[in-house]
């Protein structure tokens, strides 16, 4: 097919964000912490069939034509009040859309505010999903480093006093992607207090907010909205199943209009089927329960990872201590290329996978960190794998191998 008959937006010789982030390795000793995936066997398999038969014999016919495009009304309910219970955030059912899990739901404020050439400020490292939703609309993107507490809020406010024109920021405050790092509850009404006088629009994006494994979630951003110009954004992906597709948004006045606009034409509507199923587990389950068990586990699993690194891998390399999510982040010295020693070292030698930062940043220019996912590995395995890849970064390290 010519090439020229399509947008430029999805133009085949630039490469997706998202695309190439999982390099295979059939070697039966092989361990990927590169997918940001939650343990299969904490799945709620027998409960959520259950819930799909509920659904079904309750809806009959009916559940499985055209409804609505917000989606399923119990279910938008019943997260209305978990975001009241769990971020502080005063709103309803009525402001509540779901989508096809956290990404349509970035990928929808990206369409409903950005043209071509719009500036958008991001975090970085920041999470490689939002990337691929924004490049589709190709903003100008302008980079705010992170504190060990969230936002340098400092220079956030230097890049918009040198930008008035950016209309948009994207932030993962709890437990983020793919740092771990969660944002300051003073930093939360500060980036509010930015929003009003800058005239922009965030967009919080919090799946892992439940995932705390040290204290309760803190107050979300939007709890501290006085102008309808946060938009918060979740998901079941990482407490319940991703296999559901299930995420949601919160959203006010005319910018909840714009979303649905959008969301219209993107598919009409939600999954009804699906949502009743999750409405109807919700209604015969304890979320709450079930979330407390997947922190029990993953703090174990994020405790190994910890240790691991702490005892494998060299001096010169740093790494965060997260206390919720599912990620560690880890900083090389500056002269090692991580996506180098992937394809070079950890993967034909340690038959060990991670994520590179370049995929991380807009400019794809920072060569020497790597994310770490610990939450589809037992802490057995956790420990083999850093065992065998600080082996390769000790090397590499020795070696100085450069920037490749």
């Amino acid at each position: 097919m010519r090439q020229d008959l399509f947008a430029q937006r999805v133009n085949p010789d630039v490469p997706s964000a998202l695309s190439g982030l999982f390099s295979p390795d059939d070697d039966p000793r092989a361990l990927s912490f590169a997918a940001g995936s939650p343990r299969e066997d904490l799945f709620p398999v027998a409960a959520m069939q259950t819930a799909f038969h509920t659904a079904i014999a309750a809806g009959g016919a009916h559940l499985f034509q055209y409804q609505t495009a917000q989606g399923n009304p119990a279910l938008r309910a019943k997260l209305a009040a978990r975001i009241g219970k769990w971020g502080q955030v005063a709103t309803t059912a009525d402001n509540v859309v779901l989508t096809v899990g956290g990404q349509q739901a970035i990928e929808l404020v990206a369409k409903a505010l950005l043209n071509v050439g719009d500036e958008v400020a991001v975090e970085v490292p920041t999470y490689i999903g939002a990337l691929a939703a924004f490049d589709l609309y190709q903003p100008t993107y302008h980079a705010v480093p992170l504190q060990a507490d969230g936002l340098d809020l400092n220079r956030l406010e230097d890049t918009l006093k040198r930008h008035p024109k950016i209309k948009l920021l994207y932030t993962v405050p709890d437990y983020h992607n793919p740092t771990g790092i969660t944002m300051s509850m003073a930093k939360r009404q500060q980036l509010v207090e930015l929003a009003n006088r800058y005239n922009f629009i965030i967009l919080e994006d919090s799946p892992y907010r439940d995932l705390g494994y040290t204290h309760a979630p803190l107050p979300a951003i939007k709890h501290f909205d006085t102008e309808g110009r946060v938009v918060f954004v979740s998901s079941l992906s990482k407490i319940l199943m991703p296999g559901l597709r299930t995420g949601w948004l919160v959203a006010d006045d005319d910018l909840l209009t714009a979303i649905l606009r959008g969301r219209m034409a993107s598919d009409l509507e939600a999954n009804n089927v699906v949502h009743a199923a999750i409405n109807a587990y919700l209604e015969a389950n304890d979320l709450d329960a079930h979330v407390a068990a997947l922190r029990a586990s993953y703090r174990g699993q994020c405790s190994a990872l910890v240790q691991a690194l702490t005892t494998y891998f060299p001096d010169e390399v740093a790494f965060t201590h997260p206390d919720g999510g599912f990620f560690d982040w880890v900083t090389l010295p500056q002269n090692v290329d991580a996506a180098a020693l992937l394809t070079q070292a950890a993967i034909p030698q340690a038959h060990v996978s991670y994520v590179s930062s370049t995929n991380f940043y807009p400019a794809r220019d920072v060569h020497n960190s790597l994310r770490l996912c610990f939450t589809g590995l037992t802490p057995a395995e956790i420990d083999a794998g850093m065992r065998r890849l600080g082996a390769v970064v000790k090397a590499a390290v020795r070696e100085g191998r450069p920037v490749v």
